[in-house]
């Protein structure tokens, strides 16, 4: 009986198997041993297909980001249906990974998903009217918002345990135990409501950039 093939490496294999690998365990768990272990190959075989480890990281990080979706944007109609569009997607790309969010951070570099997104984002902005000066900034505030947001839980940065926050010194911090089991809400409700705060402190700001037809009116 013939021995059963192992699967071909190619390098949506090695990507896929980096990204579980990072999702599981961390950026630290990632080396081109531990990942040649994980495919059941020797390392020399990764070099096949890239050259270093950053490659791969590189690889990795365009596969999230090419999961976002900047139609909407890209449309260059409507700015603020675009930017809202844009950010809740990139979020949810990256908090479904947030691992890798550190290196996502330091920017697009060379990478092919990242400076596409990157393009579509600033021609979106400056397709609606924005002027590339501005237009810069607000997608480096997007980035910013979202990259923070996806980073890690709020809610649950505070443990379940009441005996943690004795009222002494802590008078403020009573329910604090309840967050966790609250982290979604708590979480997502505040991605919300700080994104729309954004998109709305920039309409303020720029009234003159309003998408045509917009119903926007400031809340007092």
């Amino acid at each position: 009986m013939a021995r059963p093939r192992k699967p071909l490496l190619s390098r949506e294999r090695i990507v896929s198997t980096a990204l579980a690998l990072i999702d599981a365990e961390g950026l630290a768990a990632l080396s081109t041993r531990r990942l040649a272990a994980e495919l059941g190959v020797s390392g020399p075989s990764l070099y096949n297909h890239f050259r270093t480890k950053d490659e791969i990281l590189d690889a990795v990080a365009d596969t999230v980001i090419a999961q976002v979706d900047v139609s909407v944007l890209a449309a260059g109609k409507d700015w603020r249906a675009g930017l809202l569009a844009w950010a809740r997607s990139y979020r949810a790309a990256l908090a479904a990974h947030p691992h890798i969010v550190p290196f996502l951070a330091q920017g697009p570099g060379r990478r092919p998903a990242g400076l596409k997104m990157a393009d579509t984002a600033f021609g979106g902005m400056v397709g609606a009217g924005w002027p590339p000066a501005l237009a810069t900034k607000v997608c480096a505030m997007v980035r910013y918002f979202v990259a923070g947001s996806a980073l890690g839980s709020f809610a649950r940065g505070f443990v379940d345990d009441p005996s943690a926050y004795d009222p002494a010194a802590y008078p403020h911090l009573g329910q604090a135990h309840r967050l966790a089991e609250h982290q979604r809400r708590v979480d997502e409700g505040a991605f919300e409501d700080g994104l729309l705060a954004l998109v709305d402190g920039l309409t303020l700001h720029h009234p003159e950039l309003a998408p045509p037809g917009s119903d926007f009116r400031p809340q007092m």
